[in-house]
């Protein structure tokens, strides 16, 4: 039988960061899968639901697919797009679906770095397609050849939909892209920078084991993402450390700033979390999930305040919240999918300990 482990925030302070007490939260269960391991979530205007599935392992059906009202999957946009095996051509197929994510117009994003099992770019095939939701057909596809190299990892997305503007973090080598929708336009941006590098110093703990794989301690990249409401700044952080950062998008898009110029205009907002995605919702409360700690908790961004960010603790459950990994609001809920990769047998030794089902959940965040 399944425990729950609620956390009420009690307003302890640790590590600088300003915390407040918060009403009792409650994970209430979405979407469950007993064999195929998950990471991303998106939720549409009207309460569809989407779920990926990347191509880490020999156990793997579909790439992506959406959740239908029973609690069967459907592949998305259909079986062809998920057709995809080792040897054929990667055109209008997906080889590796990292993540997805709604926009406000309702168009449905999704990145694909090709890379199965994380070997490697499957023949230039990294790419970021775009949904209309309405018809299921592709908007528009754009392919990061010769933009990232063969040894990228694109993971996730989010879009500005006032300047039709998308940025997606890359997590291999660290660095984000910015596509313009409309012209086509990628331009990588602090790619190398200390802020989308995780620090070599951090011991990526949990539950009192460090994280190894066969070439040493696991370090991930920049990975989660969060656009304020207005679009006018990014957070962002390397996965495996506990720095937050921010930058103003406007430093982002101007294309006549240096490299240097560009990273001197890079905030550090101080120590918080690991955490894997991020997401802020429309009163400016940026969600995290604290891997080693098993928890969801929330950052006051509103007004673009200086650090130390203040803190609300929402749930905490030492059994469910099994690395709480991609992030998604819909109708007043956050939801929250726990993919265990700690638990891979690539993070852990070579033994494989996740535990069935991998999971969706949602948390109600507003009335």
């Amino acid at each position: 039988m399944k425990k729950w482990f609620i956390h009420m925030g009690l307003g302890l302070a640790f590590a600088g960061i300003a915390q407040m007490a918060t009403a009792q939260a409650k994970l209430e269960p979405v979407f469950k899968d007993n064999t195929y391991q998950l990471t991303g979530v998106a939720v549409s205007k009207s309460g569809r639901i989407f779920i990926n599935y990347p191509l880490w392992s020999d156990t793997y059906k579909y790439a992506l697919v959406e959740v239908m009202k029973d609690g069967s999957v459907k592949p998305y946009p259909d079986a062809a797009w998920n057709s995809w095996k080792m040897g054929q051509d990667p055109t209008n197929r997906w080889v590796c679906v990292q993540s997805e994510f709604v926009d406000a117009k309702d168009r449905l994003w999704v990145i694909d770095p090709a890379s199965p099992k994380q070997t490697g770019v499957y023949r230039d095939a990294h790419k970021l397609v775009c949904f209309d939701l309405a018809t299921n057909k592709v908007i528009r596809q754009y392919s990061f050849k010769n933009i990232v190299g063969p040894d990228s990892y694109l993971n996730d997305i989010r879009v500005d939909t006032q300047r039709e503007v998308v940025y997606v973090t890359e997590s291999k080598n660290g660095g984000v892209a910015v596509i313009d929708i409309n012209s086509g336009k990628i331009t990588m941006k602090l790619q190398g920078d200390k802020s989308m590098k995780a620090d070599p110093l951090f011991k990526f703990v949990i539950d009192g084991r460090e994280l190894r794989d066969d070439k040493g301690p696991v370090k991930f990249n920049s990975d989660g993402l969060a656009l304020t409401p207005d679009g006018d700044m990014l957070y962002y952080k390397p996965l495996s450390d506990n720095r937050l950062y921010r930058i103003s998008t406007a430093a982002l898009r101007d294309a006549s700033l240096s490299d240097a110029d560009l990273k001197a205009k890079v905030e550090d907002m101080g120590n918080y979390t690991t955490t894997d995605g991020m997401i802020i919702d429309e009163a400016g409360n940026l969600y995290l999930g604290d891997i080693q700690g098993y928890e969801l908790y929330s950052l006051q961004t509103s007004g673009n305040p200086k650090p130390p960010l203040k803190r609300t603790n929402l749930v905490k459950d030492m059994t469910l919240l099994q690395w709480p990994d991609s992030y998604a609001i819909h109708d007043g809920y956050l939801y929250v999918t726990t993919s265990q990769i700690d638990h891979m047998a690539k993070n852990n030794g070579g033994k494989d300990t996740r535990k069935r089902p991998y999971e969706l959940f949602r948390v109600k965040i507003r009335n």
